[in-house]
This record gives C-alpha cells, sequence and structure tokens, in this order.
C-alpha cells in the first residue's frame, strides 16, 4: 500500500483499486512543473531580450532604382475592368493615356497586337477609360472583355497620367478562400481552431514587423531567425493548445530542435557552399540590398521553414506520451517512452516522405527546365538551385526525425516525474 500511497497525489483509499478516472493529465509533482516553468521563462526572457537588441533600427529604406516608380518613390496601383477587347494594330499614341474621346489611330500598322479599354474603379481618373496596348509573347497577359486587373500609376513628364498593365485583380477571390478556409478550420476545431487562426495571424506578424525588417537591417539571420521563430512558437503553441504541462512539453521539445535545426542548417549551407545566386530574387536582392546577406537569408529560410513540421510532431509526440501516462498508471517512464515512440516513428515515416515532396514540388519547373537541358543528373542534382532544396529537406528531416525522441523523453518526464512511482499492477508487480 505504500507504493501505491507515494505513486497518487491526494489519492482516496477507495481508488486503490484499479479502476481509476481521469479528467486531463494525471498529477505530476511539484520540482517537474518548477523546472519546466522556469526553464520557459528564461527561454521567454532571453527571446524577449533578444527581440529588443535585434529590432531593426532603421524605419524607412530607400526603394532600389529597378522598383521605383519613374517619379521616384514606389508604384501605385488602382483596380480597373477591362470592357473592350479587340486584336489591331499598335503603337497608338493614346496607349497609357486617360481617353477623352477615341484612342488616337497609330502612326503605322507595322505590328498587332491586343487593345484593351480599361474602365478605372479607383484613383483620381476613376470613372475614365484608359486605353491599353499589349504586344503578344511568352508571360503576357491574355486579356478578355470583364476581366478585372491592376494598373500600374505613373505621370509623365508634364504631369499626365499614365497606366500600365500590372497584374489581375485578385482580392476578393482570395478574401473569398481565405474566409472558407477560417470558416472550415472553425467549424471542424471550434474555438481551438479559432485560436489557431489567432496564432497564425500573429506568426504573420512577427515575419512582416520584425523578422523581414531586421534582416533589412543587416542584424545577423540566425539570432534573428531564433528570436523570431521562438516568439512565434510561444504564441501558435498556448493560443492553440492551451497553457499547460502537456504543451509546455511541446514546447519545449519544438525550441530544443529548432536550435538543432539552426546548426545544422549553418553546417550544412557552409559544407556544399550554397550560395543562393541561381533564384533571381536573391541575386536581385545581393545587387540592390547589399546590406542583407544571402547566406544569412538562406539560413533563416530553412529555420523558419522546419517550424511547422516540428511543431506538428512534438505536440503529438507529447500529447501521446500523457495519454499512455494517464490510462496506464501502472506503467513506468521507460514503457511509456516505447508506446510513444511507435506512435512516433509512424509520424516520422509520414512527415519526412511529406517535407521532401512539398520541397520538391516547388522546384518542379526548374527540374522540367534541367530536363530539357540534356545535362547529367549529377549535374543536376549538385547545381546550387537543386542543391538548396536537397539541403533544406536533409536539415529539416534530421530535425524532425531527432525532435521525436526528445520531445518523447521530455514528456515522459512530465507525465512520470523521478520521484513519482507508477501504481501497482493488477498481479502486485511494481513498475519500473
Amino acid at each position: 500500500m505504500s507504493d501505491h500511497s507515494r505513486g497518487s497525489v491526494n489519492r482516496p483509499a477507495h481508488d486503490h483499486a484499479h479502476h481509476h478516472t481521469h479528467h486531463g493529465p494525471i498529477a505530476i509533482g511539484d520540482t517537474a512543473k518548477r523546472v519546466v516553468v522556469g526553464l520557459l521563462v528564461l527561454i521567454g526572457l532571453i527571446t524577449v531580450i533578444g527581440a529588443i537588441v535585434l529590432w531593426p533600427q532603421r524605419q524607412q529604406v530607400d526603394i532600389p532604382l529597378p522598383f521605383q516608380a519613374q517619379g521616384g518613390g514606389a508604384a501605385h496601383t488602382e483596380s480597373g475592368q477591362v470592357v473592350e477587347q479587340s486584336l489591331g494594330a499598335c503603337g497608338s499614341p493614346s496607349a497609357g493615356q486617360v481617353l477623352a474621346g477615341s484612342p488616337v489611330p497609330p502612326p503605322n500598322s507595322a505590328y498587332q497586337c491586343q487593345r484593351s479599354r480599361v474602365v478605372l474603379d479607383s484613383g483620381p481618373e476613376s470613372g475614365s477609360s484608359v486605353w491599353l496596348e499589349i504586344a503578344p509573347g511568352p508571360g503576357q497577359p491574355d486579356l478578355a472583355a470583364g476581366d478585372r486587373i491592376r494598373l500600374v500609376r505613373q505621370t509623365d513628364p508634364a504631369g499626365r497620367a499614365l497606366y500600365a498593365f500590372d497584374d489581375y485583380s485578385r482580392g476578393w477571390a482570395l478574401l473569398w478562400i481565405v474566409l472558407a478556409f477560417a470558416v472550415v478550420v472553425i467549424l471542424v476545431a471550434r474555438g481551438r481552431g479559432f485560436r489557431a487562426l489567432l496564432g497564425l495571424g500573429f506568426a504573420l506578424g512577427v515575419l512582416v514587423l520584425f523578422l523581414l525588417p531586421a534582416l533589412l537591417d543587416g542584424k545577423p539571420a540566425i539570432p534573428v531567425a531564433l528570436v523570431g521563430g521562438a516568439l512565434i512558437l510561444y504564441a501558435v503553441l498556448y493560443l492553440a493548445h492551451g497553457v499547460n504541462l502537456r504543451t509546455s512539453s511541446a514546447l519545449l521539445g519544438t525550441l530544443s530542435s529548432m536550435l538543432l535545426a539552426a546548426g545544422l542548417s549553418w553546417l550544412a549551407i557552409a559544407a556544399t557552399r550554397l550560395t543562393g545566386l541561381s533564384e533571381e530574387q536573391n541575386t536581385n536582392v545581393q545587387v540592390y540590398l547589399q546590406q542583407v546577406s544571402i547566406t544569412g537569408l538562406l539560413l533563416a529560410g530553412f529555420i523558419i521553414g522546419s517550424l511547422g513540421v516540428l511543431n506538428d510532431v512534438t505536440i503529438t509526440q507529447a500529447s501521446a506520451a500523457f495519454e499512455f501516462a494517464a490510462l496506464n498508471e501502472a506503467a513506468g517512464r521507460r514503457q511509456i517512452f516505447r508506446s510513444a515512440m511507435r506512435v512516433g516513428r509512424d509520424h516520422i515515416a509520414s512527415t519526412v516522405y511529406t517535407l521532401v515532396l512539398a520541397y520538391a514540388g516547388g522546384a518542379l519547373p526548374l527540374l522540367l527546365l534541367f530536363s530539357v537541358a540534356g545535362r547529367s543528373i549529377r549535374d543536376v542534382l549538385t547545381g546550387d538551385a537543386i542543391a538548396i532544396e536537397i539541403a533544406r529537406s536533409a536539415v529539416g528531416g534530421i530535425a524532425l526525425a531527432l525532435s521525436v525522441p526528445l520531445t518523447t523523453a521530455i514528456a515522459v518526464l512530465l507525465a512520470r516525474p523521478f520521484g513519482q512511482r507508477a501504481v501497482s499492477a493488477p498481479r502486485g508487480r511494481h513498475a519500473r
């Protein structure tokens, strides 16, 4: 009976039979609580201090020349709707201008293009018509009457407004898709789904308000990514899963795995001498934003990109360990660990190829171009563009695999802390 007493916390005598009821995670020792809370408070303080130290100082960044409007500054866009579409001679002096009547005929008909009359829906010339001419070619839009588009608004040296096609207008379509996503998540997951959406909004805020401006300010990439990642993890985990020791064990496992992913990312990029310059956007960053380190940008991408899948795995492992401990009070730490690891191995097997296929899907256009270039498979795989995806997948896979035993061990120690013995088995043998 003494072992039973030590294995339970304030348990009535009639509960010493082997019919136990649980309302949430089993009770754990005060020492384990203090260790977990103390660690997370310490890491949280370090994260806040890091955010203060790394907070971007420059509030205004000069717009690079290729991204400026003709008069300098940022380009402004207005919305419009195509009301007339035809194929005819190009070169009208009215192209890009607000029409007072019919467009001026071109001086010659050397070539043909798509001609569009667009009615503006916003801006100082709202309600007016604009004449657009778009030469046919790869990547050029194929407009039709009724299309809603965005137009770049600039001014010529005489101060007249000039308009050019920028992109299709997708605002309402994207809004409905996002609303459908939010509604489905809330209907299925209810309050927890709503809190998860709040966490997602916080994560986007961290990226836009802290991480990107800090990188643009030339701050070191690894500390910026770690601080940004920690801020995101604290918010999304506690919002979605509640403030409890089960979530805390998953948070500790994810933070540890993120630190491991940062070290692995640095080693992978240094060992393979990845430059990132095979991607056009990285080349533009190097040319026009020279204070930003391309290698640092790669590192930050590796770290932040691993957070979602790590979070998924660690919360599953923590929940599994706590549930096994609650369902079988006769089980010792080793038995709980083994049971949770069986779940974790299945999760690793499914998530690893999901991770690799997701990166491969993003690189499909590049793989297609390489497939028609006649290059050897060795050259394709070791080229900078594909090597980045291979390294990203490998780093994410290693961090993912190691996060499972790490998080499981943390969760087991919380569910069966040292100093707490398991309840006796039915045959009188004590769990070890």
